[in-house]
């Protein structure tokens, strides 16, 4: 019989980041220092995805982000991968703008795919991140997906 044993996998959420229905998916985990946050879309708290470009679906995007990763209790600048999917790679420049407002210094290892569809057809951009901390970080972050 196999011992039984506590979960070290701790939910984390932010009063500004809609949680999704349950038995879905979890916006972000923290386990053994590593935050996982689900693919993030600029869906907003009134369930209707945020009007205009891939800038401003990033923005959005890229503030939930920051949220779940500081509700976690780390920053951005422990965010060390990030893949984005956008339906239009020419559309680039725009999603690199607002990647370019949250991080800084070195930014994390990057992953960017045109991918054919989203979760509905005014999604333009998904984002994950996987946030790293020492061993000294009390409370694990997490990586984004399930959305996209």
């Amino acid at each position: 019989m196999a011992a039984q044993t506590t979960s070290r996998i701790r939910k984390v959420t932010s009063p500004e980041v809609p949680e999704p229905a349950p038995g879905t998916w979890s916006n972000c985990l923290v386990v053994n220092g590593v935050a996982y946050v689900a693919g993030m879309i600029a869906r907003g708290k009134d369930g209707k995805i945020v009007d205009g470009d891939e800038y401003e679906q990033a923005k959005d995007i890229f503030a939930k982000i920051r949220n779940l990763v500081e509700a976690a209790g780390g920053t951005m600048a422990d965010v060390v991968k990030v893949s984005i999917f956008v339906t239009d790679i020419r559309q680039r420049e725009k999603v690199w703008r607002a990647r370019r407002e949250v991080f800084s210094g070195d930014f994390p290892a990057s992953t960017l795919v045109q991918v054919a569809a989203l979760a509905e057809p005014s999604v333009k951009v998904c984002v994950t991140v996987w946030v790293s901390r020492s061993s000294s970080f009390a409370h694990s972050l997490s990586v984004v997906s399930g959305l996209c």
